[in-house]
């Protein structure tokens, strides 16, 4: 503790850690806070206990291909996403077409991971308020996504599905079914979250006002996703830097309006990953009516990848923001250099500049409003 005496008033402040094992940081993440009574005066992020070595371990293999599965343990709760970006990014080093059956399913996978991604945000930070039924509501829609996610891949968490060029087999007869009706039934679910939670007076209370990221800063810091979107910024790479077939889909962004309190509080961030859900909805609605019914899934995947010496970087968005994957390549079987600039490691370093001040309990809805992951952080 320091002595601090401030108006002839003798004052202590409180160094405390939270985590690296604590439920309301979201993983093994260490948050040292100095407090004043209750206040947050400064707040560090300690990080580096998950550590992936993805870069390491993707510079290592002998295979392009065979760096897919690290890909979906840099965010294992988008590991589809995750996928998504470094398939497009080795492609583009091919100068490899795909076919067009293959884009629609990689949207489509996409965008239902995105909503599962959300689900487990949403529902989480709820339960770090305090909040337990919504919690378990988000886990039942989230299933019916992972029991779609198993029939198409074998895996529920970790896929190792999209390959360079295609997809590893073909999806199964009723997933059009599946997807559908999962549609119909989730819209109004939507609804039932946001009467239970999003409307809430004390999940209100616990959210308004608090955690203010302005415009400005967020720019500074080079947020990104619902991050940079719930700060009122309409900027979403999938409308405003197209990749694959997103040029094709009618959807809006959502954005920060600060309807229950200040633009770009822990409120606004939690609402546009829920607004974002229904979008989601609409560009798989529109990916299952124009997907083509025919075509081989594996029909653009090289026997051998062996890309012409240059480099790469490629930008997708993510439930989390913007993943970058900076690939160089020197011609041989190996990538050269690997890098992925992950969302949660740029929008984790935020948070000290919009803790200050907050209580110690508005800390928690802090964090949870960031939705990091720490194999992002960490990589």
């Amino acid at each position: 503790m320091d002595e601090i005496i401030t108006n002839g008033v003798q004052k202590q402040e409180m160094v405390i850690n939270m985590g690296p094992q604590h439920p309301s940081t979201h993983g093994v993440l260490r948050l040292e806070v100095v407090l004043d009574g209750e206040v947050v005066k400064k707040v560090t992020a300690d990080i580096g206990y998950l550590h992936r070595c993805f870069e390491k371990h993707a510079e290592a293999m002998d295979d392009y291909s065979k760096v897919i599965p690290y890909t979906d343990r840099i965010d294992y709760v988008s590991a589809m996403n995750q996928e998504h970006g470094y398939v497009i990014a080795v492609e583009k080093l091919l100068d490899l077409e795909v076919p067009e059956r293959v884009e629609y399913m990689r949207v489509i996978l996409a965008e239902l991971q995105r909503i599962a991604s959300h689900l487990l945000g949403v529902g989480t930070f709820g339960l770090d308020l305090g909040a337990f039924t919504p919690f378990l509501y988000c886990f039942i829609e989230r299933e019916k996504i992972l029991k779609i996610f198993e029939k198409v891949s074998g895996a529920r968490l970790l896929y190792n599905y999209m390959c360079i060029g295609g997809l590893m087999q073909d999806i199964p007869e009723d997933f059009k079914t599946d997807t559908r009706e999962f549609v119909k039934t989730f819209r109004p679910k939507i609804q039932e979250l946001n009467d239970l939670l999003s409307s809430n007076r004390i999940f209100i209370d616990r959210t308004a006002n608090i955690g203010v990221l302005p415009a400005e800063v967020a720019l500074n810091y080079a947020a990104s996703g619902p991050m940079l979107r719930g700060s009122g910024v309409k900027w979403d790479l999938r409308r405003n830097d197209p990749y694959s077939i997103y040029d094709r889909f009618e959807f809006d962004i959502p954005v920060g309006k600060g309807e229950v309190g200040t633009v770009g509080d822990c409120w606004d961030r939690y609402i546009v990953r829920v607004r974002e859900m229904e979008e989601s909805l609409k560009i798989i609605e529109q990916a299952l009516d124009q997907m083509p019914d025919e075509g081989d899934v594996k029909e653009a995947v090289p026997k051998r990848v062996r890309p012409a010496e240059g480099e790469v970087y490629v930008r997708t968005e993510t439930p989390r923001g913007e993943l970058g994957y900076y690939i160089i390549s020197d011609k041989s079987a190996s990538p050269f250099r690997v890098k992925a600039r992950a969302p949660s490691f740029v929008n984790l370093s935020i948070l000290p500049a919009i803790s200050k001040g907050a209580l110690i309990a508005d800390l928690v809805a802090i964090v949870g409003s960031i939705d990091i992951v720490l194999g992002e952080v960490d990589r």
